[in-house]
């Protein structure tokens, strides 16, 4: 299995915590490259941002097209229908790069895992199902890839690590009602969660960085 090929922002010299942030269906690990100088944090928060690239693969709801992608999506039900198998596949090579920070001496309590849309799925799979206790939990216009699958909050290593939740009201891609579907069961199963909704399509506002920002200070404080 191919290692993940990544970049790297470091908000300081001798980073101290680490936020891995997956892009969503298309796009690659340039799409959030930019938004680190845009959280404005402050200069105490020594952060490494790691932004990895999908592989690329046949996405059957693109007609078969190659592109980067966590997972072939083969349904845009509103269930969603998606490749179990290529998801499993994408949480274990993002695991490792846990596992490499780790290694390099940040603990796993000081990593965030973030991701957007199909990235947090993959970012909630790892999160909710993994073995690493983690600072907090990012998912941005996302959803749950198979709800029943998420174990009550008691049975996970994150029992306590808080989930961030946000989306777009008026997203045509991944709709609001998919991500509200993912906060109701989290909110069951009695895990630590903080909500926002937008009005936004699929995409990042600049209210909704400045709410990222407050909320990665206070995970990382």
């Amino acid at each position: 299995m191919n290692q993940l090929k990544y970049l790297t922002v470091d908000t300081q010299e001798q980073p101290n915590s680490a936020v891995i942030w997956l892009h969503g269906l298309g796009a690659d690990g340039h799409d959030f490259e930019p938004i680190v100088p845009s959280l404005s944090l402050p200069s105490e928060y020594a952060i490494r941002f790691i932004f990895p690239h999908a592989p690329e693969r046949p996405v059957t709801i693109n007609g078969g097209t190659r592109m980067r992608a966590w997972y072939d999506i083969l349904e845009m039900s509103l269930e969603r229908k998606v490749d179990m198998e290529n998801l499993q596949t994408s949480v274990f090579q993002v695991t490792e790069l846990i596992k490499e920070q780790i290694e390099k001496g940040i603990p796993s309590e000081r990593i965030v895992i973030a991701g957007f849309s199909q990235g947090g799925a993959v970012a909630y799979q790892v999160g909710l199902l993994g073995q690493h206790k983690l600072a907090g939990i990012m998912a941005l216009s996302t959803y749950l890839a198979d709800p029943k699958l998420v174990p009550n909050a008691a049975d996970s290593i994150n029992v306590s690590t808080p989930i961030l939740i946000h989306h777009g009201l008026q997203d045509p891609v991944v709709p609001h009602a998919l991500g509200a579907i993912a906060k109701d069961t989290l909110v069951k199963k009695v895990y630590q969660v903080s909500s926002q909704d937008y009005a936004m399509p699929h995409s990042v506002y600049p209210e909704q960085i400045a709410d990222i920002s407050t909320w990665l200070q206070e995970c990382l404080s």
